[in-house]
């Protein structure tokens, strides 16, 4: 993956799983996050509550969870060229831990 210069201006929730990203381009893009919330770190954001509490990380200039989940700003940017590669991986660790 290369990486730009894009950072995370700001955050809104929409709905559960989905947010609308400002980017410092002067985008906005709006991201579904469902298929990728499984995993130790990412599965505790299906609970929609700890979900509506993203922020943005100024110093970093991306978002955040309380639980230490977070995004390359990248990533997020480009998102429709990764989301399901992500959320294939996503879904072996929901596998992996059903299995477990």
């Amino acid at each position: 993956m290369n990486y730009t210069d894009i950072k995370i201006k700001a955050v809104t929730v929409i709905r559960p799983f989905v947010i609308e990203l400002e980017f410092n381009d002067g985008s906005l893009k709006t991201v579904d996050l469902e298929k990728v919330l499984h995993g130790n770190l990412f599965g505790p954001l299906q609970n929609p509550e700890l979900f509506r509490q993203v922020r943005l990380n100024a110093e970093i200039e991306t978002i955040e969870w309380p639980n230490g989940a977070d995004f390359h700003p990248e990533t997020l940017y480009r998102w429709e060229e990764y989301k399901d590669e992500l959320a294939a991986v996503a879904a072996k660790w929901q596998k992996t831990r059903k299995a477990g």
